[in-house]
């Protein structure tokens, strides 16, 4: 297991904790990769939030020229903005037509952002090429195929703050490919911080990382039953330690079909309730949970106030460099199964 401040001068540098447009107390989301069955890497998430985040499944087909600086139709970096032309075609959630918070691209490298509320980007350094905090996610999936690649590229940006709706980013990501690596990436301090092993499967919010690995060393899943005591709140750590308890319980699937019921399974125990009356104390609801099939690129995508299971295949569609950006509004009670015929041409990429 490798842990390491992140500097200029150290190999696979930069990563920042970006995107997603936060409320400055929220306490929401899980991730819960599954890297070591024989069948896939599979991966899950919760999108916990107080509203809407106007999700949009979006496919981005490759060629797409983008400006980093720019959050919507605000100038967020005016000194030496990133700007870049898409290698890869990727399969996104887009929040509040932004940025994207949740998706994979064509080579299997996929992305979450999570709300961490300790995230400190520090100074801008105008020497590097600025990115928006919500495009920070579609400039990894644009760019590398791997997270060794991710964190390569990385360092030649630098991620900027940004605001929407009246709230500040404060999040930090995990990355994982379709090898089974993975890497979770916080700032702490205005420093990049990076955990670089396949055996961080599981991702809350705080504590920071480390923190919250001192926590689940504290407890033994190493031999779950049905007799061992497990934390049953909604907060950060007990849905960190309940997923990893769940996710050393999973057997070994027979197929995809068992692969992702068994992500999701886990995804729903560590959601907060539609509804439920946290938002006193700063925990959010479950707005939608999302699955990824890394080998095979299939999406699967569950909004809490559907009653249906949606997915998609991102090697149905057009991904060459002027093919149309294709969307589709998951907000919509008809849709059930396979959705990939229901994706609509947009007018032109949301960001």
């Amino acid at each position: 297991m490798k842990q390491h401040a992140m500097h200029r001068t150290v190999t696979g540098a930069l990563v920042v904790a970006a995107g997603l447009v936060a409320f400055q107390t929220a306490d929401a989301c899980s991730r819960i990769l599954w890297n070591d069955n024989e069948l896939a890497t599979v991966v899950g998430r919760t999108m916990d939030w107080p509203e809407s985040t106007e999700p949009v499944l979006t496919v981005m087909p490759r060629g797409l020229e983008r400006d980093g600086g720019r959050t919507g139709s605000t100038v967020t970096v005016e000194e030496n903005p990133a700007k870049w032309t898409s290698e890869y075609a990727s399969m996104v959630t887009t929040i509040y037509g932004i940025g994207s918070v949740d998706g994979f691209n064509e080579r299997g490298l996929a992305g979450h952002l999570l709300y961490l509320n300790d995230t400190d980007f520090g100074s801008r350094d105008a020497s590097k090429p600025g990115v928006q905090a919500g495009l920070w996610l579609q400039f990894v999936l644009d760019n590398a195929a791997t997270v060794d690649e991710a964190l390569e590229v990385l360092d030649t940006v630098q991620v900027v703050m940004t605001e929407a709706n009246g709230h500040k980013s404060n999040v930090h990501l995990a990355l994982e490919d379709a090898s089974g690596d993975s890497a979770i990436i916080e700032y702490i301090d205005g420093e990049p911080v990076v955990h670089h092993d396949r055996e961080y499967q599981i991702m809350t919010n705080d504590p920071t990382y480390d923190k919250q690995l001192e926590l689940l060393a504290q407890q033994d899943f190493s031999n779950p039953s049905s007799d061992t005591p497990l934390p049953g709140n909604v907060k950060a750590t007990d849905r960190f330690q309940r997923a990893a308890y769940y996710l050393e319980m999973l057997p070994e699937p027979e197929d995809e079909r068992e692969a992702i019921a068994g992500i999701l399974a886990i995804a729903r125990n560590v959601s907060v309730p539609f509804g439920a009356p946290y938002k006193e104390f700063g925990i959010y609801n479950t707005e939608y949970r999302t699955a990824i099939n890394l080998d095979d690129r299939r999406y699967f995508f569950e909004l809490t106030t559907s009653p249906n299971v949606i997915w998609t295949d991102l090697t149905k569609f057009d991904l060459r460099d002027g093919a149309p950006v294709m969307t589709l509004d998951p907000d919509n009670i008809d849709l059930s199964g396979n959705v990939t015929g229901s994706f609509q041409e947009a007018d032109n990429a949301p960001f």
